[in-house]
């Protein structure tokens, strides 16, 4: 756990999620991240009793890098309001299986989600249950077969990158869920949360926490002629 700390101090911790790990626990009862961290804070600051550790946001199974807890319930609230009002910025990487038809661009759906196959829909069109998803993209990167996006999320849905980048035509590589021709052999997809910038909620000072990428020779590859 301790080579996965990117930030901490004595209000937040910032951990480079694997992919495949769960941030929360599940029905699958596998340990998630948030345990794993409690564990790691106990053990280093040999804390008796239960450990605080609130999760202010989530990220995807299959998805790997920055997630952000709170170490202390005045951080936690103050880091929600931060979420709630959208000043919690996020930059994701994804390796897609097309070129865009613009290199950088905005892009707006209407989102639905089903709940019993944990899936949302993407439509470019208002409507009943259909919630609003902004994304600013930028191609910062290719190769013979795939290509590099930097995304800005400006919304927080379900699955949100993952199925507004598949409804223009380039699905995350490895995302069989949303249009990718194969998996990849580990069950990621190739989706990252790079970055996270936020003021610090209580000495009020500007943080960027960045994330290095698996060690996989895609990512090895944009990683080293591109970043």
């Amino acid at each position: 756990m301790k080579e996965n700390i990117l930030f901490e101090d004595n209000h937040i911790i910032a951990v480079n999620k694997k992919p495949g790990e769960i941030v929360q626990g599940d029905k699958t009862g596998d340990q998630p991240l948030s345990e794993k961290v409690k564990e790691f804070l106990k053990h280093k600051y040999n804390k008796p009793g239960n450990v605080f550790l609130g999760v202010v946001h989530r990220i995807d199974r299959p998805v790997g890098g920055v997630v952000l807890f709170a170490k202390t319930s005045k951080a936690l609230t103050r880091l929600n309001e931060l979420i709630r009002n959208r000043d919690i910025h996020k930059t994701y990487w994804a390796i897609v299986y097309n070129r865009p038809a613009k290199p950088e661009g905005h892009l707006i759906h209407y989102l639905v989600k089903n709940q019993m196959r944990n899936i949302s829909s993407a439509f470019k069109t208002e409507g009943k249950g259909r919630l609003k998803a902004e994304l600013d993209y930028a191609l910062i990167g290719e190769s013979n077969n795939y290509y590099l996006l930097e995304v800005e999320l400006h919304t927080g849905r379900h699955h949100q990158i993952r199925v507004q980048l598949s409804k223009t035509g380039c699905p995350v590589k490895g995302d069989l869920k949303y249009g990718a021709p194969r998996s990849n052999k580990d069950g990621s997809i190739h989706l990252f949360a790079r970055k996270i910038e936020f003021i610090h909620p209580v000495n009020k000072e500007k943080i960027s926490i960045t994330a290095p990428p698996p060690p996989d020779p895609l990512w090895n590859y944009f990683i080293e002629k591109f970043s």
